[in-house]
Formats: C-alpha cells, sequence, structure tokens
C-alpha cells in the first residue's frame, strides 16, 4: 500500500476517535465504546502502522534507533496496552496510536510529493528533444523518427523547427535560439561550418546540417543525465529528530523496564500498578508531538510563502538555506528581461529609426525586432524600401527615397564614411556590452543604434538586500564575459563567470561548494542540473517547466527581490521547527519523572490517562507555536510585499 493510501485509511479510520475525544466531556461516546476503538485501531496497525514497525525492527538489529522506532514503540505500547487495559477494565488510549500514525504519516505523503516532482523534472527535459527529422536518405528527403538518425546523415531544418541532434551545418544560413540550452540571450547567426545543438529552435532560414551526435552522446542527453545525478546524489539530511532519538529512545525504554522494576520488585507495587508506571513513562514519550513538529511548521511555512508568491518545496530546502553562503545567479531572464531594447540612439533619432526600421521591417532578426520595438514607441511613419538586398553576416541595404540606406555592423564599414566621434561613440558603447548597430545614406553613417539585454528594474535592489545579509553575489552565464561583466556592474554583482556551457554550470556550483553551501537562481532549461546540484535551487516563476521542477524554491511573481524574503522566510520556518522539537521533548523530559512515580510520595503521578492528556498537550504547544508562525516578523532587507 502507497504511504498516500496509508495515510487516508490512519485519517479516516481516526476522525471517529478524535471526535469522541473532543466531545467526550460533553457526554458523547463513540457508539462500540471500546471495541468500536478496538476494531479501528487494529486496522490501522495492520494497513498504516505495519512499515513502521517493519522499520524499526531493521534498525534494532543494525543497532540504531531512527523515527520510525520512535513511532513503532509508542503505537504499539498505546495500542497492547489499551488491549490489555480493556481486559482489566481501566482506561484505554487506542486514540493515540491511531492520531500518531496518521501525523506522522502526513509527512511523509509531503516527502513523496517532492520525489515525484524530481523524476518529473527529468520527464520534461526528455520531452524537449525533437520526435522527428527530414533526413536525406538516398538524395530523397524522408521523415523519420530521432531514434533512427545515425551519425552522418544529413538533416533539413526549415524556419520554426527543433534542430533534432547535434552537428554541424553543410548549407544555409540562419539564426538559432540556443537560450533554452546555452544561456546566450540573443538567437545566434549560423552558417556552413558552424555547429548546432538538439533541441535548439531554428528560427530564420533552412539549414541542411550533417549529424555529428545522437541518443545518448547529444548535449541535452548529457544534460539529462546530470540533472538524474544530482538528483541522485543528495546524501540524505540527517534528521534532528533521529539524531536524538539514537540516544532518546533507549533511554526511555530503559527508563521504563527500571520503572517497573523499582516498582515490582523493591517497592511492592502490584504487576498492575507497576505496569501503569512503565506504560506512562513509555506513552508520556510517544512521539505524537515529533511527528507534528516539522509538518505543521512546514504546512504553515510554506502557506505564508505560497501567499507571498514563493514556493518552497520542502524541508531540505529550510535546513540548507541556513547555512548558505554564496548565491549564484544565471544571467538571462533572471537578472535582465531576456528580450533585447533599444538603449540609445547617436544622431538625429527620427531620421535614423526611420531609416533602420524600413530597413528592417521585414527582418525575423531579434534585434530588427528590437529596432521596430522603438520605432513604433517613437511614432515613426516607417517609408517602403525598394531594392532590398541582404549581405549575409554583415547587414541589409535598400534604396529609400532615391537614397541607397544600409543598416548593419562593423563589417559593413569598409569603402563607408564614418566620422571619428561616431567612432568613439561607438566604441564607449560596446564597452558597455551593448550592440551598436550602424545606420547609413549614401555611404555615409550618419548614426547609432545601440541595443542591450537591460537588468529587471529590481534586479540591483535584490543584490544590495543579499550583501547585505553577508552573502557573496557570483553571476554564473553562457554569455560572454564582456557583456556579464557590465550586467555585474550595473547590478552589484561581486563575481563573474562566464561563457559556461550546460554542462559546466553544475560543475561550476560544486567547486563554489568547496567554501561553502550554496543557493543558485535561475529560470532556463540550461539552468536544470545547476539549480539541483546547488544546496538551494530557486527557480524563476517565469522560467520553463524543468528549471521549476528543478527548483526547491520557486518564485512565482518572478521578482527577484523574493529572493531575499524567501531566504528570510525559510530561515524562520526552520528555527520554528527546532523549536517545535525542543517543545516536543521538553514535555518528554520534564513528564518522564512524573510518570515513572518520582513524586509519588508527595501524591504527584502521572497514570497512562494522564499520560495521554500530557502527551496531547505536547501536540497542541507544537501546534501552537507552528500556528504563530503567520504572524512572525521576517528579518528581511528589501520591502515586504
Amino acid at each position: 500500500m502507497s504511504i498516500t493510501k496509508r495515510f487516508w485509511v490512519s485519517l479516516l479510520l481516526s476522525l471517529p476517535m478524535l471526535l469522541e475525544m473532543v466531545l467526550k466531556p460533553f457526554g458523547w461516546m463513540l457508539p462500540g465504546g471500546h471495541w468500536t476503538m478496538l476494531i479501528l485501531t487494529s486496522i490501522i496497525m495492520a494497513t498504516s502502522a505495519r512499515p513502521f514497525w517493519q522499520s524499526a525492527w531493521a534498525s534494532f538489529k543494525k543497532h540504531h534507533a531512527n523515527m520510525d522506532t520512535l513511532v513503532a514503540i509508542g503505537t504499539a505500547t498505546a495500542y497492547l496496552y489499551s488491549i490489555y487495559a480493556m481486559a482489566t477494565q481501566q482506561p484505554v488510549f487506542f486514540e493515540s496510536a491511531a492520531i500518531v500514525t496518521c501525523f506522522v504519516l502526513l509527512g511523509q505523503v509531503f516527502e513523496e510529493r517532492m520525489r515525484n516532482n524530481a523524476s518529473n523534472a527529468v520527464s520534461k527535459l526528455v520531452d524537449l528533444q525533437a520526435k522527428d527529422a527530414v533526413v536525406l536518405r538516398d538524395g530523397q528527403p524522408q521523415r523519420l523518427p530521432i531514434d533512427q538518425i545515425v551519425v552522418g546523415d544529413l538533416i533539413q531544418v526549415k524556419p520554426g523547427e527543433k534542430i533534432a541532434v547535434d552537428g554541424v551545418i553543410t548549407a544555409g544560413h540562419s539564426t538559432i535560439d540556443e537560450s533554452m540550452v546555452t544561456g546566450e540571450s540573443m538567437p545566434v547567426e549560423k552558417q556552413s561550418g558552424d555547429h548546432v545543438i538538439g533541441a535548439t529552435i531554428n528560427t530564420t532560414g533552412a539549414l541542411t546540417f550533417k549529424a555529428e551526435k545522437v541518443g545518448a552522446d547529444t548535449m541535452l542527453a548529457q544534460i539529462v543525465e546530470l540533472v538524474k545525478k544530482a538528483q541522485t546524489s543528495h546524501a540524505p539530511i540527517q534528521k534532528l529528530t533521529d539524531k536524538v532519538s539514537d540516544i532518546f529512545v533507549p533511554v526511555v525504554l530503559m527508563l521504563a523496564i527500571v520503572t517497573f522494576m523499582v516498582w515490582y520488585s523493591f517497592l511492592g507495587a502490584s504487576l498492575a500498578s507497576a505496569l501503569i508506571f512503565a506504560v506512562s513513562v513509555v506513552v508520556i514519550a510517544c512521539p505524537c508531538a515529533l511527528g507534528l513538529a516539522t509538518p505543521t511548521a512546514l504546512m504553515v511555512g510554506t502557506g505564508r510563502s505560497a501567499k507571498m508568491g514563493i514556493l518552497i518545496k520542502n524541508g531540505e530546502v529550510l535546513e540548507a538555506v541556513n547555512d548558505v553562503q554564496t548565491v549564484v545567479f544565471d544571467k538571462t531572464g533572471t537578472i535582465t528581461n531576456g528580450q533585447p531594447v533599444v538603449t540609445d540612439i547617436i544622431g538625429d533619432d527620427t531620421q535614423v529609426l526611420t531609416i533602420s526600421a524600413a530597413l528592417e521591417a521585414a527582418s525575423e532578426h531579434p534585434l530588427a525586432a528590437a529596432i521596430m520595438q522603438k520605432a513604433q514607441t517613437a511614432g515613426i511613419k516607417v517609408p517602403a524600401a525598394q531594392e532590398f538586398q541582404a549581405i549575409q553576416g554583415k547587414g541589409v541595404s535598400a534604396a529609400i527615397n532615391g537614397s541607397t540606406a544600409f543598416v548593419g555592423n562593423d563589417k559593413l564599414l569598409a569603402g563607408v564614411t564614418i566620422t571619428q566621434a561616431l567612432q568613439q561613440q561607438a566604441a564607449a558603447l560596446q564597452a558597455q556590452a551593448k550592440t551598436v548597430v550602424y545606420v547609413g545614406e549614401n555611404q555615409q553613417v550618419i548614426g547609432l543604434i545601440a541595443i542591450q539585454d537591460t537588468p529587471k528594474a529590481t534586479s540591483q535592489a535584490a543584490i544590495a538586500a543579499l550583501k547585505a545579509r553577508g552573502l557573496h553575489t557570483v553571476m554564473l552565464t553562457g554569455d560572454n564575459r564582456r557583456v556579464a561583466e557590465a550586467i555585474a556592474a550595473a547590478v552589484g554583482i561581486d563575481a563573474v563567470i562566464a561563457d559556461v556551457l550546460p554542462e559546466d554550470k553544475a560543475a561550476q556550483v560544486q567547486k563554489l561548494q568547496e567554501n561553502g553551501k550554496v543557493a543558485f537562481v535561475g529560470d532556463g532549461i540550461n539552468d536544470a542540473p545547476a539549480l539541483t546540484v546547488a544546496d538551494v535551487g530557486i527557480a524563476m516563476g517565469s522560467g520553463t517547466d524543468i528549471a521549476i521542477e528543478s527548483g526547491g524554491i520557486v518564485l512565482v511573481k518572478n521578482d527577484l527581490r523574493d529572493v531575499d524574503r524567501a531566504l528570510a522566510l525559510s530561515k524562520k520556518t526552520f528555527n520554528r521547527i527546532k523549536l517545535n522539537l525542543f517543545w516536543a521533548f521538553i514535555y518528554n523530559v520534564l513528564g518522564i519523572p512524573v510518570a515513572a512515580g518520582v513524586f509519588f510520595a508527595a501524591g504527584v503521578t502521572l497514570s497512562p490517562e494522564l499520560a495521554g492528556l500530557a502527551m496531547a498537550f505536547s501536540s497542541l504547544s507544537v501546534v501552537t507555536s507552528s500556528v504563530l508562525l503567520n504572524r512572525a516578523k521576517l528579518e528581511t532587507n528589501v520591502a515586504m510585499a
């Protein structure tokens, strides 16, 4: 039976007994009384609680004690003693065994969902791959499934189609969107002799390329393998309860045995009385509050964070956040907006925009789209261009109102006049990591247009907030170093690691982990391995599904300032879990001597029934502590939304 089914069985069968606990002071009793409770609890013990007993027995044979040991001992003792109590007409507490099982299983349901998310992340990576491709066989194009492509095949790709496998272009010229794999913000111009990567998208021209890597050898397949390894390489976090349990459980058992022996052998108590003292010791140590400590705080903390647009996926993230020393950011779409815009126009704005818009109107290049957007915003009336000519790798030219105009890069400047002032301004713009487009008329450069993927408005404040927290900030990107350093300087990033391919991103994060725990913030497919291998993976909500699945924290609002808020809330929630565990154990520590009859001479005793009540108060204190997390003040360095 799955964990989820075990939880629902225990919940549904526990509810009648829980109802009796609430309504008993008002005179309501469960129909059938103790016999009904026995039947309901027996079903729970046989189905939902049995795996705990099996795990506890396996740990016992290895001379260890864990959370399952506590659950098994608590539930078994409560259940077996209640059967004995039924036979001797004494108070029973079957509900304790049932409710402990229910709450512990609730926490395990959360953990199972996290594991399912991890496997979904890998599935979505695999889905990125093209399903088929047009392959030239015997000179004839055939559409074949991707698993039939072999090294050496010639593959044709039309505009808008995915590149099927890794290879090298043999014919054609186009621009390819590689952002999902390399992190490069601008589509890359490709021509004969250039390499292409499987799963990237051909945007403009038709291409023919020769397959060089297929199947498990492609870059996408290697990324999938990296994510799988990263997901399985995490050592399970040793839960605080398990650490204490190794000592706590044996001590409780020994105290219960000692209590029984002292009362029965030395103080002359009856067998029933000595057993009641011993059982009281075990019951007061029952892990009901321990089972509640983590899931209740986690539910309240994650619920509060969800209202803020921050999704925290599991408790391991909460624990890891406390020791994070470095926060690493992807650039494109995380720190920047992820799309090029016109930042500067040198020369007569209207004239420069009119000429450039007329020549770029028919182009699908992303730089052309930025120019057309700027012209539209400025209200430019675009004239018709004639005798249009594309100059491969350089730009375009055409006739406008009887004059010959051109727009392009610096490779177009041969034989063209350009003033020294414009050359100096172009150099200054390029030093700011901006792409410079030259605009000319009649063999004379008349102006410049600078285009750049600009930082988000909130990026600088977000970085400043993290630095105020004492964290080291790093940018890790596939873009070139000049662009990366310019963006980093603009937003205040401490260090830059540029020109990094996807298969190297996870390795770079692991290298940084040598100096302490690392959080990684990203949004692209290429960020998935780094998000998974980092101690804390933070995915932007506007990112790809695979990035969101791989991250332990998701920022739904796509606001980089939420990184600081996420860290603050994670720390607050994990600290509350530790506080809950303290209260869960302090009741045991203070209650055990009373349960053992140490204060019997003073008239202070703790029967199993009262021990169960004390255990209930322990649970109540833990729940109350968790609920108060909703009102706890967060220590953030940015204004709360």
